[in-house]
C-alpha cells in the first residue's frame, strides 16, 4: 500500500500531468472538474458531503453514458475552510489548467478568497456553499450560485420568531469573520425593519470551539433567542453549554451549520433546535428530485444516509450537468462559460433554478426546519 506522502506525490504527478491529454479539463473521453473546500477539521462534513453528493451525481450520468460520450470526473482539495490554504490549492488548479471549472467549494471566508483568482483566470465557480452576497454581483460571470442568500435565510429566522412566536428579546453568536458578519448583517437589518435590535452579541474564532466567553455575555441578556452564524461543532459546544448553564431560549442556525452533522454531534441536546434550509428535506421522496438524489447516492455509496447537504452537492451536480448538455459535444472552458450564462429556467424536478441577464443565482427558497427527539428533522410551517 502506498504511504500518504508517497500517495500525495502520486497524485500531485497525475495533476501536473494532465495537461498533455486534455485541454483545460475536457479530452474526448473525460470532463474534469476541481472542488476545493474542507475535508478536515471543524468544517470536515461540509466538504465532504458536498463531494458525496456531486459524485452521485456524476455517476449518475456516466452510468448512462456521460454527457455528449465523455464521463465526467472530480477532483478534490482539503483547504481546511482556511482561507490562505484555499488560496494556495485553487492557485495550483489555476496553474495546471487541467480542469474545466471549480465546483462545491466551502465557506464565505474561503470563497472570498479565491473568487478574483478564479474570475481573473475566467475559470468558472459553479454551486458554492455560501449565500453571502458578495457572489451574487451582476459582473461575476463565471459564478453561478445555486442557493439562497444568507439575507433571506436570516429575514425567515426573524419572520418566524417575531412574527410567528411573538419574541423580542433575541441574541446572536457568530464566527468573528466575513461569514458571521454577513450572518450579522442580515439579522440586524430584519430586526431594524421591525424597529428591534438585538439584545446581546458574542463571537467565536474560526476553526475553534471556543465559545465560553461569548455565551457568558449573552446569558446577561436573558434571551429568548440566539440565532447562530457557525459551523456545527462550535455550535454544538454552544448550545450544551447554554442548557448545562439552564437557559430557556430558542435556538436558531443556519444551513451552512450541516444539518446532519449538528445533530449527531448534539445528541439529545438537539430537540428543537431550528435550522434553516436552502434545499427540500432530503428524504421526501414525493419531490422527484429528491428520489432521484436517493437512487443515485445508493448507487454510488450504498452506506451513504441522505442529508441536506449532500442533497445541495446532488443538485450542484446536476445544475453542472446542464450546462454541460447546453454547451455541447464542442466543450471548452469558452464554450462551457457561455452556456452557464444562458441556462434560463430549469426544472430538476421539483426543484427549479432561474437565471437570467445580471441573475447569477438559481434559487430564492429557504426552508425552516427543527430537530426531534430522535435527531430527524421536521418541517415548520407557518403558525406551527
Amino acid at each position: 500500500m502506498l504511504s500518504i506522502t508517497r500517495a500525495a506525490a502520486v497524485a500531485a504527478s497525475c495533476l501536473l500531468a494532465l495537461p498533455a491529454i486534455a485541454q483545460q479539463g475536457v479530452d474526448s473521453s473525460t470532463i474534469r472538474f476541481a472542488q476545493v473546500a474542507a475535508l478536515d477539521g471543524p468544517a470536515a462534513a461540509l466538504g465532504q458531503g458536498m463531494r458525496v453528493g456531486m459524485m452521485a451525481a456524476f455517476a449518475e450520468a456516466n452510468a448512462t453514458g456521460g454527457v455528449h460520450g465523455r464521463m465526467i470526473e472530480l477532483d478534490s482539495m482539503d483547504d481546511g475552510y482556511e482561507p490562505s490554504r484555499s488560496i494556495e490549492e485553487v492557485s495550483k488548479v489555476i496553474e495546471a489548467d487541467a480542469h474545466l471549472a471549480l465546483i462545491g467549494s466551502v465557506g464565505t471566508p474561503t470563497t472570498k478568497a479565491v473568487q478574483p483568482l478564479a474570475t481573473q483566470a475566467n475559470i468558472p465557480m459553479i454551486g458554492p456553499f455560501t449565500g453571502a452576497g458578495f457572489l451574487r454581483d451582476p459582473s461575476l460571470t463565471n459564478v453561478l450560485n445555486l442557493r439562497a442568500t444568507y439575507d433571506a435565510e436570516t429575514a425567515a429566522w426573524i419572520d418566524y420568531l417575531v412574527d410567528e412566536m411573538g419574541l423580542t428579546n433575541i441574541a446572536i453568536l457568530y464566527q468573528d469573520d466575513g461569514f458571521g458578519r454577513v450572518g450579522l448583517s442580515g439579522v440586524t437589518k430584519a430586526l431594524e425593519a421591525r424597529g428591534m435590535t438585538l439584545s446581546a452579541e458574542g463571537t467565536y474564532t474560526r476553526n475553534t470551539v471556543a465559545v465560553k466567553s461569548a455565551l457568558l455575555e449573552i446569558r446577561k441578556a436573558k434571551p429568548e433567542a440566539i440565532v447562530m452564524v457557525g459551523a456545527y461543532k462550535p455550535l454544538s459546544e454552544f448550545i450544551k453549554l447554554s442548557q448545562k448553564m439552564r437557559m430557556d431560549a430558542t435556538f436558531v442556525t443556519i444551513s451552512f451549520v450541516g444539518s446532519k452533522a449538528l445533530a449527531a454531534e448534539l445528541g439529545d441536546a438537539g430537540e428543537g433546535v431550528i435550522v434553516s434550509q436552502v434545499v427540500p428535506q432530503p428524504w421526501d421522496t414525493s419531490i422527484p428530485v429528491v428520489a432521484d438524489y436517493q437512487a443515485a447516492l445508493g448507487a454510488y455509496d450504498a452506506d451513504a444516509q441522505p442529508g441536506f447537504v449532500s442533497l445541495e452537492g446532488y443538485l450542484t451536480g446536476r445544475l453542472a450537468i446542464e450546462a454541460l448538455q447546453v454547451a455541447g459535444a464542442d466543450l471548452t472552458r469558452e464554450s462551457y462559460l457561455g452556456a452557464l450564462g444562458r441556462l434560463g429556467s430549469i426544472d430538476l424536478g421539483g426543484f427549479t433554478l432561474t437565471y437570467g441577464a445580471g441573475d447569477n443565482q438559481g434559487s430564492d427558497s429557504v426552508f425552516l426546519t427543527r430537530i426531534k427527539a430522535d435527531g430527524s428533522f421536521e418541517a415548520i410551517t407557518p403558525s406551527s
